[in-house]
């Protein structure tokens, strides 16, 4: 297990338990992440961690417990959490920090997300290559199993945690609401009952419906990703048959959040954006809004129209975060559901994204599917992979078949053609794919070229 490549992504740590993941690796990690932070200058005294409802969660991050000791540093762990409950405990204590999760993917995969103090990601070009290199020189090494001293402290943080996101997004004097909150037996099942219930803090005017709350790794009822329309049909038959106003759906990890509305409809994320950064910019007027170049053209031209500054960003966390810092800016969106806020160190939480439409929805009188579409201008394809053997020349066939429409290269082709429609096409970073985006003014033109990219692509 000394190659760590497969393992050690662009911004995270991921991999299958225990073939590429196990707790000598894990504790191999935590000794290389304190170790790294050390050297670039970082306090690595203490560092917090936690983890997520997978099975493999507790042993591994004991295990790296084990390795942070080992080189120093004491540990805080907080035990179960979300990722932005983790990312919270990072900017609340001001502590670099370690969150167990895989996310959306399946049972048999664990892995990682560090962070700096701050909530701060550490990607690739940010320490997570050190981390990796660090690491397999550690479990080359046959003589680096010494523990050190054993110091590590249990902490309670979901209702300090709760307490910081309800002083963010005023709900206590919004109309009623009845909430379907599908948590895909993920950490939603943990922290609605705490943010949204009352768990933990005075009861809200919303009736809390709960599916699959039951933390569980496993995933029995189906993958805790709702980018995947089957994992929603569950919560959308649920509003439909029980009359709810809104429904909400996590991921494994609860950092990500879809909205779907009144008639089991999905409500886009590019609205998702429009909206929160509407009301972030009546809070903070005349702030900048970052977005990523696949959301629609909807979300700049309503920050512009409510006094923001939109600003245009590659697709990914480690890029909408810098431009945040660089920027100061106030709030950030992707299509992929991802919502970045600086008064959460800028980090990424779907439960305060999730306040926000709530507060939005309870604030007026109109349905959700009425109230949602003065944010949906645009008609959209969604994101459509297709395999091919060579992404580069692919694009370029695209390329030279649109001669004469405006280009950009920032993230893939971006293809603006006369009409106002457009397309991004992307290659994946892991995978033989190439990512199609495709926006139009109405549905037929849409679909028109849409079906003209793919006909180039799959040829």
């Amino acid at each position: 297990m000394s190659d760590l490549s497969k393992l050690v992504k662009a911004y995270d740590v991921r991999g299958v338990v225990p073939d590429q993941f196990d707790e000598s690796v894990a504790r191999a990690l935590g000794t290389a992440f304190v170790e790294m932070l050390r050297e670039s200058g970082d306090n690595a005294d203490e560092i917090v961690i936690a983890h997520d409802m997978r099975e493999s969660g507790p042993g591994l991050a004991a295990a790296f417990a084990r390795g942070a000791n080992a080189a120093g540093a004491a540990v805080i762990n907080i035990g179960l959490a979300s990722t932005d409950g983790l990312y919270y405990a990072s900017g609340a204590l001001g502590l670099p920090g370690a969150m167990f999760t895989a996310s959306h993917n399946p049972a048999q995969y664990n892995g990682i997300k560090l962070c700096r103090a701050g909530a701060k990601p550490v990607g690739q070009e940010s320490g997570l290559a050190v981390v990796r290199q660090r690491a397999e020189a550690l479990l080359d090494d046959l003589n680096a199993g010494a523990d050190g001293p054993d110091r590590v402290e249990t902490r309670e943080l979901l209702g300090a945690y709760a307490k910081h996101l309800r002083s963010l997004v005023d709900l206590t004097t919004i109309r009623p609401l009845k909430v379907i909150v599908d948590a895909g037996n993920g950490m939603g099942g943990y922290t609605v009952p705490a943010v949204l219930g009352d768990q933990v803090l005075p009861a809200l005017p919303l009736e809390i419906v709960p599916m699959y709350f039951e933390l569980d790794g496993s995933f029995p009822n189906h993958e805790a990703n709702p980018l995947d329309p089957a994992n929603l049909v569950d919560l959308q038959n649920a509003i439909r048959a029980q009359g709810a106003d809104i429904g909400i759906a996590f991921d494994g990890d609860a950092d990500r959040c879809f909205v779907i509305d009144e008639n089991g409809d999905p409500v886009s994320p590019s609205a998702v954006t429009a909206l929160v950064a509407k009301r972030e910019l009546a809070k903070f007027p005349g702030s900048t809004i970052i977005h990523n170049l696949i959301t629609s053209l909807a979300v700049p031209e309503i920050i512009t129209e409510n006094g923001g500054k939109p600003v245009r960003s590659r697709v990914g966390h480690s890029f909408i975060k810098a431009e945040m810092a660089t920027t100061n800016a106030v709030f950030g969106g992707e299509h992929s559901a991802h919502y970045y806020f600086r008064d959460f160190w800028f980090a990424d939480t779907g439960m305060l994204a999730a306040m926000h439409v709530l507060a939005a929805l309870g604030g007026q009188d109109r349905p959700l599917s009425e109230f949602a579409a003065e944010f949906e201008r645009y008609s959209a394809s969604g994101e459509i992979n297709s395999t091919v053997a060579d992404a580069a020349a692919k694009v370029a066939e695209v390329r030279e078949h649109f001669a004469g429409a405006t280009f950009d290269e920032l993230d893939g082709l971006t293809v603006t053609l006369s009409d106002g429609a457009w397309f991004n096409l992307r290659a994946s970073n892991t995978e033989p794919l190439l990512r199609l985006n495709v926006e139009a003014a109405k549905p037929d033109r849409m679909a028109s070229l849409r079906d003209e990219v793919l006909a180039i692509v799959r040829s």
